[in-house]
């Protein structure tokens, strides 16, 4: 069931405000809003004094055998496609590739036409452009009601969007609007061939298991994504693809913004670098840091910690990598004297080489490690800078 209010007959009364349970009805420009805090308990439908709120035609819901076909979300700032897209097409064409279905881009933004070719270009079969002004910038209404539109009307299997800033915001709202299941944050995504199911692997109670989510009964199967977890695929400009211009209606934002304020990074930018170093309470001391600064220097890489330094105050948080720091994937990490939890490896397991140096041979760490060396990250480090340097010859 969905309820609605017929703003025609809405008096304004606020008799249904105090009666919601869920705090789900607000007054705007003196009519009454349902918002998607909307439990359908169906309690507001007799008490309206004016008979304004209505049951609303059930919405179109996909059975598992309708749906057919893996989408991902293309996010875009400043009307380039960010990495992360690249990084999703290229789980979605494997997801996909199982499934023996299509995979398709969505691309809301202005002025994308030429990226929207580049998304087939890492793999996508079809894209479903929106390219109009309301999508310049994101705000969540517009993004959320253009998403949940086409998703009713093609009604794919599965669809994915990064766990960024923009994917968190936005993406439960299409979910609630289509009554789906989402599962947030997934650091791995599967498929039950047999059931056609996706498998959505996610740290859970404080990182200590990892825990694989199913939605059986509803479709689309939604998920986000940690960015940095995946791998893109190789670009291939010979690839063939479709895109399908899909138009907004006449969308409706009550947000207005005010000012737009270009984001300054000013901490290290760990999940660009190509080689991070990273400390943890193996080194003993927050002075020993100094040894990791100067390898990463060496490198032209960056330095990153374990939760447990950084709680120590031996570093900055924004150094931090694991489960509730960054997610990583350079193409070299080096784990100095850091023991591997799975609160850390879920960070940076995705890395292409990883070495590991740790006094303790039994350490998680060298299960995950590319190469491991068993000795003492204090006196292991200087010889390895030493030695780079002269590699190098600096």
């Amino acid at each position: 069931m969905h309820i609605k209010v017929d703003q025609d007959r809405c008096a304004g009364c606020e008799v249904c405000v105090s009666l919601c349970p869920y705090g789900a009805i607000e007054m705007k420009e003196g009519r009454a809003v349902i918002s998607e805090l909307c439990q359908a308990c169906g309690i507001c439908l007799s008490q309206c004094p004016d008979g304004a709120i209505v049951e609303e035609k059930q919405r179109i819901e996909a059975k598992a055998e309708e749906a057919n076909g893996v989408w991902v979300f293309a996010e875009q700032r400043h009307g380039k496609a960010s990495p992360v897209s690249y990084e999703l097409l290229g789980a979605g064409r494997r997801l996909a590739d199982t499934l023996n279905t299509e995979l398709s881009a969505v691309f809301f933004g202005y002025g994308i036409r030429e990226q929207a070719r580049e998304l087939i270009a890492f793999g996508a079969d079809k894209v479903y452009l929106s390219d109009d002004p309301v999508f310049e910038r994101f705000q969540d209404e517009p993004y959320t009601e253009m998403l949940s539109r086409i998703i009713e009307q093609y009604m794919p299997e599965i669809v994915i969007a990064g766990a960024t800033a923009i994917g968190r915001s936005f993406f439960p709202r299409v979910a609630a609007r289509l009554r789906a299941g989402l599962t947030a944050d997934c650091t791995a995504l599967e498929i039950d061939e047999e059931k056609r199911m996706l498998l959505q692997i996610r740290p859970a109670f404080g990182g200590n298991i990892m825990a694989t989510i199913m939605c059986p009964n509803k479709r689309p199967q939604m998920a986000t994504v940690r960015p940095r977890v995946m791998k893109a695929d190789k670009r291939d400009d010979s690839k063939k693809g479709v895109i399908i211009e899909v138009s907004p209606p006449h969308l409706k934002v009550r947000a207005k913004a005010v000012e737009f304020i270009k984001e300054v990074t000013t901490t290290v930018n760990l999940q660009e670098a190509d080689v991070i170093v990273a400390g943890g309470r193996g080194l003993g001391d927050a002075r020993n840091f100094n040894m990791l600064f100067e390898l990463a220097e060496v490198f032209g890489g960056a330095v990153g910690a374990s939760r447990a330094v950084v709680d120590a105050g031996w570093i900055p948080y924004s150094h931090q990598i694991g489960q509730t720091g960054k997610t990583v994937c350079p193409r070299i990490y080096i784990a100095c004297g850091i023991s591997g939890a799975v609160q850390h490896l879920v960070g940076m397991q995705s890395s292409d080489v990883i070495i590991a140096i740790n006094k303790n041979g039994d350490a998680p760490i060298f299960n995950v490690a590319t190469y491991g060396m068993v000795g003492d990250v204090l006196e292991v480090l200087p010889l390895l800078t030493k030695e780079i340097r002269q590699a190098k010859g600096l």
